[in-house]
């Protein structure tokens, strides 16, 4: 079965029910106020709005800051979330790559 298929499950009162697979991805959330934006790397349901409710924060991204403050990951649950199948944005696929999380 794809990961895109509809799974079909049995209702309360044993009827099958379709229900539908959530794809998860991890990408950024913007704070900061104007022309000083700093970024949570969060994973969160594909649907959601870019600062809606996140199921994880699991990292931070400063663009303004220097070089060796710019990013801090939690990589065991970034590497914990990409096993389960969440697939990141191309900008937080940018930032993985350059701090050796790559993607299997």
């Amino acid at each position: 079965m794809t990961p895109r298929q509809n799974l079909k499950v049995l209702g309360i009162n044993g009827t099958q029910v379709q229900e539908e697979i959530v794809s998860v991805r991890i990408r950024l959330k913007r704070f900061g106020t104007n022309k000083r934006p700093y970024y949570r790397i969060v994973v969160m349901d594909s649907r959601t709005k870019r600062d809606g409710k996140a199921l994880e924060v699991v990292g931070l991204y400063h663009p303004i800051e220097v070089e060796e403050k710019q990013v801090r990951l939690d990589t065991e649950r970034i590497q914990a979330w990409l096993q389960q199948g969440a697939i990141p944005s191309p900008t937080v696929k940018r930032i993985l790559n350059k701090h050796q999380i790559f993607l299997t």
